[in-house]
């Protein structure tokens, strides 16, 4: 675990926030055919528009991605003007309201996002390679509940 093995439940508990800050500042580019750092920041903005456009009926603007990311419209604009210029994300006019811009996912953004998935893939399985596999198992599924919970967050904030 860590080199300071937490011995109560509130120390175990306490632990979580360092270790998130710890997750992030990791660097998955150690893992055999890393996806460059550049690539790796870009993909913030891909998953969003990818996740947020599966429902093809689905459309996202670059004001939802700030949203989203919880970052400055102008930043967020920044980020996906650099996706646009790489040829990753494409510019297209709502076919729910024409005076609309949305943002589109393009065949080499999808093909970026399928490398990225498989990249993730192969860093937890490095990772937790000398993991039993029940216990591997149990992460996955506890840290899918988490991400679930976190999309409840604003519903909970509405409600009380």
């Amino acid at each position: 675990m860590t080199k300071h093995e937490p011995q109560t439940a509130e120390e175990l508990l306490d632990a979580v926030g360092p270790a998130f800050g710890k997750l992030r500042r990791t660097s998955l580019l150690e893992v055999a055919n890393p996806v460059s750092a550049k690539d790796l920041s870009r993909t913030l903005v891909l998953n969003i528009v990818q996740e947020h456009t599966r429902d093809s009926e689905k459309e996202i603007t670059v004001g939802a991605v700030a949203e989203l990311l919880g970052v400055d419209p102008s930043v967020a604009s920044r980020m996906v003007g650099d996706n646009i210029k790489a040829g990753y994300l494409t510019r297209a006019a709502s076919q729910q309201d024409g005076r609309r811009t949305v943002l589109v996912l393009s065949p080499e953004g999808a093909e970026l996002m399928a490398r990225f998935r498989r990249h993730q893939r192969e860093a937890f399985d490095y990772i937790t390679t000398d993991w039993a596999e029940d216990d591997r198992l149990e992460f996955a599924r506890l840290m899918l509940k988490y991400v679930d919970s976190l999309g409840r967050l604003k519903d909970r904030r509405a409600q009380g």
